[in-house]
């Protein structure tokens, strides 16, 4: 591993991490992002998904640039590092389906684990409910590993399978920039594929909306 990979992953590395985490979140919310979050990882992604219409909520729908920015950034780092070794795994469905109860546990909560310490931070103490539920959830699942579970090793892939996703990302941020419309609803509203809250979470962020370019939180 290079040196860089050595500090990153050393206790140094991810006090800087953590620090770098929780300075950037106040900032982001004075720029215009949700309050009591500023960056979480399970909010944005559902925000994502009401943009492109997989779910219907009019106020969490926005393409959120933060989630480009970790994929891409880790994308070009595991470039320059020489580190993108894509790879992929057994028990495919078993993976999809912990990931989804992992996303719903943390949409019930209102938020993912950064969240939840940012949360705590600003002197929200049902914080504390969401920190002791993912700590008894680590536990468990150590029981599980220590009882012999396993979803077995990680195999090489090819190298294509691993542009999937930064290429997804590409095509959000595009949709993001240019937010097509193609037709309207029976009211008149854009009717997508791109969505965009006009209140509520999904309508606080710091980028400038191009479908909405007069409203307050673009100013």
């Amino acid at each position: 591993m290079p040196a860089f990979g050595r500090f990153f992953a050393s206790r140094k590395g991810a006090l800087l991490t953590g620090a770098v985490v929780g300075i950037t979140a106040p900032i982001l919310v004075r720029m215009g992002n949700p309050g009591n979050m500023g960056i979480c990882v399970a909010c944005f992604s559902r925000d994502i998904a009401g943009a492109l219409g997989f779910h219907r909520t009019a106020v969490v729908q926005y393409i959120r640039p933060e989630i480009i920015g970790f994929v891409l950034g880790s994308f070009i780092a595991a470039l320059l590092f020489r580190e993108f070794r894509p790879r992929t795994g057994s028990a495919p469905l078993v993976r999809f389906v912990l990931g989804m109860l992992s996303m719903i546990g943390a949409l019930v909560f209102l938020g993912c684990p950064w969240r939840a310490y940012l949360r705590l931070s600003g002197g929200d103490w049902n914080a504390i409910w969401g920190i002791a539920g993912l700590a008894a959830g680590i536990w468990i699942g150590i029981l599980f590993l220590k009882a012999g579970y396993s979803l077995r090793r990680n195999y090489p892939a090819p190298t294509a399978l691993g542009w999937i996703m930064p290429a997804l990302m590409i095509g959000l941020l595009l949709l993001l920039i240019f937010a097509p419309q193609f037709g309207r609803d029976a009211n008149g509203n854009a009717g997508g594929p791109v969505f965009h809250s006009i209140k509520g979470p999904g309508s606080c962020h710091y980028w400038i909306d191009p479908v909405h370019p007069d409203r307050p939180d673009n100013a």
